[in-house]
């Protein structure tokens, strides 16, 4: 039996044919996506052979307040997830489309969601909860969801592996370093804290999100940018927080290796954008370690950035020597296969 798992985003489709003792039969990426129907027809053609798939595994990054299980989709838990497309408005409409899209083909097969937030949904109050007023918070189901799940539980397992030691009786911190950055507290191989909050926009510096930032600015800025405060106000705002922030705000650059090249040049903006990203990472890992007692089995690196070129892991190492000596490790995630897992687990296959 085989599952197939896909990962759908704006303008690209990922996916991966998992077969028996998690083969990987075929895989692939399509890019610059304009309709997702025409997107899921074409990989099916590229997958070729599917008579012995059991399931289809769809990332999805949020669950709402809801969902925080893999979840076989249908027509009415379906319309319910459509419910929560504000709360990822990047992401959840296009995870969606790629459900759509997988079942108007293969409308005889389980279609499962499988959740970023999910691997959250235990986080202690003390994590999850803003200082807000009660009811407001429970109004707008304003809480602390944490992204990355997916990945995040992927490289813990993988860590348990390489460390030799059970899932859960394992501690780390796991920092998933890409377009898009957060960083995971892992206790007994649950996480008990995390840098994304009720947005991906909170936490670390990004590529293109600015990351932590004090609330005050956000009421400077809309007092400050031109024109009155209205919903394109507020858009432009979201903009330019989300995507030309970051990196980017700091160097224009939005490729992490083109940064990396100039730092070793030595151009001045460089180097400020990647000591302060740096020094964001490094004061999170603080104070996870912190939160694990010290008690930290080891630190994980992954995402492009975090996997890719050492320099980063390299310079976050030696920038927390004060810690003592914390095996790290460098793992590439994979997301499809970690999906995969989660969809053989519910349909026990």
């Amino acid at each position: 039996m085989s599952i197939l798992a896909i990962n759908s985003g704006s303008t690209s489709v990922k996916y991966k044919l998992i077969g028996e003792k998690e083969k990987e039969i075929k895989q692939g990426n399509i890019q610059n996506v304009k309709d997702h129907l025409t997107a899921l027809k074409f990989l099916l053609r590229e997958v070729g052979d599917l008579r012995d798939l059991e399931a289809v595994g769809h990332r999805v990054v949020h669950g709402g307040p809801k969902f925080f299980k893999p979840l076989v989709i249908n027509d009415k838990n379906f319309f319910e997830l459509e419910q929560y497309n504000d709360l990822a408005p990047l992401h959840n409409p296009y995870n969606l489309a790629g459900i759509k899209a997988a079942t108007a083909y293969l409308p005889q097969v389980k279609q499962i969601a499988v959740f970023d937030t999910a691997f959250y949904s235990a986080l202690p109050e003390t994590a999850r909860i803003y200082a807000l007023p009660t009811e407001l918070a429970e109004n707008y189901n304003i809480y602390r969801y944490g992204f990355h799940g997916i990945s995040h539980k992927f490289v813990t397992q993988e860590g348990a592996r390489l460390l030799k030691k059970k899932v859960d009786k394992i501690n780390l911190i796991s920092c998933h370093l890409g377009g898009g950055c957060s960083i995971t507290a892992i206790k007994n191989g649950l996480p008990i804290d995390t840098s994304m909050g009720f947005t991906p926009l909170e936490g670390l510096i990004m590529m293109t999100r600015a990351g932590d930032l004090d609330p005050g600015i956000i009421f400077k800025l809309l007092a400050s940018l031109p024109g009155e405060i209205n919903q394109a106000k507020v858009d432009e705002l979201y903009n330019l927080l989300n995507k030309q922030s970051g990196i980017k705000g700091l160097t224009g650059l939005t490729d992490y290796q083109v940064l990396l090249g100039r730092v070793s040049s030595g151009d001045p903006a460089a180097q400020l954008a990647f000591n302060l990203f740096i020094g964001r990472l490094i004061k999170y890992i603080g104070a996870y370690w912190t939160e694990l007692s010290g008690k930290v089995d080891g630190i994980i690196f992954t995402g492009s950035v975090g996997a890719g070129n050492p320099l980063t892991r390299n310079q976050v190492m030696q920038k927390i020597k004060c810690l003592g000596k914390l095996p790290m490790l460098a793992i590439k995630t994979d997301e499809e296969l970690m999906i995969a897992r989660e969809v053989k687990e519910l349909i026990k296959i």
